[in-house]
């Protein structure tokens, strides 16, 4: 009997209560409810981790020993499990080696193509080298008029130097009776001694003949004997006039016109050879294609496209300082600063005629230029005290830059190497320009729209260009490359078509995986399992909808339910109201988060849903509850931030000014360029001004209106930390706090202890046996790795001496193991910890553990801790907030706290700047920045700016379209 549902009984995973559930199989299941309610331990702890393991389980041993193996979740027992398979939001890889192309096998398949329908061209001539057989040859001679007389010729040296006496003898003793030297034609035994210092051309003459019927065999033996004398290759020389239809390429007495191939010669190689140049490719194999082997990877860069090299903007980061003052920072970071670069700028000064107390932008360039490039090989008088003594030495200056690489060359101190590379940033490798390739990989071209393209052309291509491009590619191909390419071109263009249907038509496919959002990194994925083509397999996706525009949500969701149609169970967490309308399922859990969640408050069809009172997700559904367009938008302080000439990635010189004291957001579909705009070109022009922070800012002209704000804040989604000792307590210094308040108390004080005793990660305190960690991890070879508490300690990280100090009743491992609201009332009387506790508690983290190790928080939690910390902090009132994408992974309810902490900030005369596609936040935004039309190079400019209401009349704006609905309900509900 088929299976139809998985059922799920007594889940006890994390904050579960004892979890009993029935999810229809071959649906589209969505999981939703509070942030901390249990959502992702059910789908992923549970689920997904028991699908998972019973798979690897079916394994052989040694199989297994390969195998990451999963924990056995807490959970009685679960039935109806296909082969599990999750696509978390964590990003693909950090290896520069892996790109969009790579990750989806596109670029596997393009190797194939180039492979086996590609034409080496000769990058000297520009034109097709082709391998001939020795069949093709002869065919070739046989077509010339008969009665054509000719020589075969060996090219046995070709523009090399040497005298060649040894080898004219050893072609003589062959049997060889006359050469060509440099264009010159001599019996063997006559030959002139040639001068070792001078390049020469020597041809053998293998044959003379006139072309009449019956020579074929004669001339395959000549041929044969020519292409084993030169390695491969062999000329045809015309002894009168010139090669049939090259007649405009000679001049009256029958030479070529300029450089080249003369027009009385027909060249011949057996293998693909440049006869002009030599450039030689051997074999024509998918390696040959591949950046991370060494056939086809640039030598230069290895195959990554880009080197490490120092950066002016880096080196001289404040423009505004003078020499003096230590403009060139690794000149002038040396502590003391070395007397001995100062004496170099005097003397270069003096020279060049310049002033030290001179602000770097206002020296003029070629001096900028000198100091940092150096005197390009011109000598320059460098005067040097040596206590009473003053010498001069006359010698050309390096420049900075050149100084800073020699140090780089000859250091062999880590520490040094690791200072001087804070100054360097990744750009375009100078021998490739950031193809990857060698030069015989770059030979390689297929027909295409403009002529002949090598690899590189398409890989640089968004989705929705190289889509188009390979759809078109067949009408350029000839009859047999379009027989080839076929097979090849259907598994490209299906891939290509699935990035497009998952809302990524506007990536580029070299676009490095690393630098990939976790939605966009997740939806790559999803895009390769489609093209997979399982079924009878269980999805499980995690905000597959992150960083994406309404209009693109719909093409997502069509995506998940194909992957239903194939016969798939998916399972979605997901707050996005169209993904919980269009689930087939919905089971949402609650009531509360952390401790007061972990039970299901409503599941079934949305319409069972929606009728539920307990379940907060259906109160926002049905509109019970709802997050308030505001009566008034403000109007800002009467400053503002302006950004000039914005020329990052795809921005299209974009100008734009931003009203200060207002909640600005910063809109547009996925690719539109708003990251490039507020992140690399607006935060790192602050961050450079206002905090003195060494980074580059994306191409612009300048930056307006930073005089009125203090300091820039930053927050993403980056873990706070990458090891399981940092927590929430110890980013946001709260853990400090706590270590000095149970230091303080009279127990503490009695037996000695300093706040370092409370430490788990030194000595003194902590728990030897586990080092403090709490587990101990015992590995099992084939079988998973097992976590156990430690014995010693019992899980509490601490020895025994260091817990018998309490507050309370409490030890400090009892602090660490409350929630954050817990903590607040537990340190009421306590404010530096309580301030910190409550900020956490405002953001939404109330159900997060004090010491919850950082690598188990997800990104929009570890955003919102940071969020917190900044909030702790003691307001100006002239600070710049900016964040992005702040609502990952908040449900409804949790946005509306999140917006309530935001506008406080400032109410407070702060000004906030968030990125952001969720419809609740730019509804209540002040001002927002939409950018446009499209994703890509289709987008990159201001396609409407203005209050919501403003934007929403925009016809082109498509957050205008979404948003016109949400605000005509509000001016209906205040009728």
């Amino acid at each position: 009997m088929a299976l139809t549902k998985i059922s799920v009984r007594g889940a006890r995973e994390h904050n579960l209560k004892g979890v009993d559930i029935d999810l229809p199989r071959d649906s589209l299941i969505v999981i939703t409810g509070l942030s901390g309610s249990g959502k992702s331990s059910l789908a992923f702890d549970t689920i997904y981790a028991e699908g998972q393991r019973r798979y690897v389980e079916s394994l052989s041993a040694y199989a297994r020993q390969f195998l990451e193996m999963m924990q056995k979740p807490d959970v009685e027992h679960i039935d109806g499990l296909s082969p599990a398979i999750s696509i978390e939001q964590k990003t693909t890889s950090r290896n520069p080696r892996s790109t969009v192309a790579t990750v989806t096998e596109i670029y596997d398949y393009m190797r194939l193509l180039w492979a086996r329908v590609g034409v080496p061209y000769s990058p000297a001539t520009g034109k097709p080298i082709e391998a001939q057989t020795v069949s093709n040859m002869v065919d070739r001679v046989m077509e010339l008029p008969e009665g054509t007389r000719l020589y075969l010729l060996a090219p046995v040296v070709r523009g090399r130097k040497g005298e060649y006496r040894k080898e004219l003898a050893e072609w003589q003793k062959a049997g060889f009776t006359r050469v060509r030297i440099d264009g010159e034609m001599y019996p063997i035994e006559e030959a002139p001694a040639l001068d070792k210092k001078f390049k020469h051309d020597i041809e053998v003459v293998v044959d003379r003949l006139a072309v009449k019927a019956g020579l074929e065999t004669r001339l395959a033996d000549s041929f044969e004997t020519a292409l084993k004398l030169a390695e491969g290759l062999a000329y045809v020389d015309l002894a009168d006039g010139v090669v049939p239809g090259r007649e405009d390429e000679a001049d009256e007495g029958g030479a070529m016109k300029g450089a080249g191939i003369p027009a009385n010669r027909i060249v011949f190689s057996e293998k693909f050879a440049c006869p002009v140049s030599g450039f030689t490719i051997e074999e024509i194999e998918p390696r040959l294609f591949s950046f991370n082997a060494p056939q086809g990877a640039c030598p230069t860069c290895d195959g990554i496209g880009e080197k490490q090299l120092f950066d002016p903007q880096l080196v001289v980061p404040n423009e505004a300082l003078t020499l003096k003052q230590g403009a060139v920072v690794p000149w002038a970071k040396s502590n003391p600063p070395s007397p001995y670069y100062m004496q170099v700028l005097s003397s270069l000064a003096k020279a060049y005629e310049f002033d030290l107390t001179t602000p770097w932008n206002a020296l003029a360039q070629d001096q900028r230029d000198i100091i940092l490039h150096g005197t390009n090989g011109m000598p320059v008088a460098l005067t040097f005290k040596d206590g009473r003594k003053q010498y001069t030495v006359t010698k050309p200056f390096e420049g900075v830059i050149g100084n800073l690489n020699r140090r780089l060359r000859q250091t062999e101190s880590a520490w040094m190497q690791e200072e001087l590379s804070k100054f360097q940033t990744a750009q375009p490798c100078e021998t490739c320009g950031g193809k990857r390739l060698n030069e015989k990989a770059l030979a390689v071209k297929i027909p295409g729209a403009d002529g002949p393209t090598d690899i590189a052309a398409p890989v640089k291509m968004s989705v929705s260009d190289a889509k188009d491009w390979f759809l078109a590619l067949d009408s350029h191909l000839n009859e047999q490359q379009s027989q080839i390419a076929r097979a090849i071109l259907k598994e490209i263009n299906e891939r290509l078509g699935f990035l497009d249907n998952v809302g990524l038509d506007y990536l580029n496919l070299d676009r490095t995986s690393g630098t990939l959002s976790g939605g966009e990194s997740q939806r790559i994925r999803l895009a390769s399992q489609i093209g997979s083509g399982l079924s009878g397999v269980l999805y499980v996706l995690d905000e597959p909808s992150i960083g994406l525009h309404q209009r693109d949500n719909d093409r997502l969701l069509e995506t998940l339910k194909r992957l239903r149609d194939l016969g798939n169970t998916v399972i979605v967490v997901e707050h996005d109201e169209d993904a919980i309308r269009q689930a087939d399922h919905v089971v949402d859990l609650g009531p509360g988060a952390g401790v007061r969640g972990g039970e299901v408050v409503a599941q079934g069809t949305l319409k069972q849903v929606m009728k539920a009172k307990r379940s907060m997700t259906a109160d926002y559904l049905t509109g019970r509850r709802e997050i308030a367009v505001p009566a008034t938008r403000r109007t800002g302080n009467g400053h503002q931030l302006t950004v000039h000439g914005a020329r990052a990635n795809n921005l299209k010189g974009v100008t734009a000014s931003l009203p200060l004291g207002t909640f600005t957001c910063i809109t547009g579909v996925s690719g539109s360029g708003k990251s490039s705009f507020t992140i690399d070109t607006l935060y790192a022009a602050a961050a450079r001004t206002l905090n003195g922070a060494r980074v580059i800012a994306g191409a612009h002209d300048k930056v307006t209106g930073l005089e009125y704000c203090d300091k820039v804040i930053e927050i993403d989604q980056s873990p706070i930390g990458r090891t399981p000792r940092s927590n929430p307590a110890t980013y946001t210094g709260a853990f400090t706090n706590i270590r000095d308040w149970f230091a303080g108390l009279p127990e503490a004080q009695a037996r000695g202890y300093k706040p370092g005793r409370f430490s788990f990660n030194v000595k003194g305190g902590r728990c030897e046996a586990c080092t403090g960690d709490g587990l101990i991890k015992i590995e099992m070879h084939f079988l998973p790795d097992v976590y156990v508490t430690c014995e010693e300690c019992g899980g509490k990280r601490y020895n025994r001496e260091t817990l018998e100090v309490k507050f309370k009743g409490h030890s400090i491992a009892d602090v660490l193991d409350m929630t954050i609201e817990d903590a607040e009332t537990f340190f009421k009387a306590v404010p530096p910890i309580r301030d910190k506790m409550h900020m956490l508690n405002e953001v939404g983290l109330g159900y997060v553990k004090v010491g919850q190790q950082a690598t188990t928080l997800s990104g929009g939690e570890a955003q919102r801790v940071k969020l917190a910390k900044e909030l702790s902090k003691r307001s100006t009132g002239q600070t710049l907030y900016i964040l992005d994408e702040p609502t990952t992974g908040l449900h409804f309810e949790d946005v509306r706290k999140l917006l309530e902490v935001l506008h406080r900030l400032v109410d407070q005369g702060n000004s906030v700047i968030v990125i952001e596609h969720n419809l609740d936040v730019i509804k209540t935004a002040d001002y927002l920045l939409d950018l446009g039309p499209e994703g890509g190079v289709r987008g990159g400019e201001v396609v409407a700016a203005g209050t919501p209401e403003d934007v929403a009349k925009e016809k082109r704006s498509f957050t205008g379209q979404y948003l016109a609905p949400l605000l005509t309900r509000r001016k209906k509900t205040a009728a």
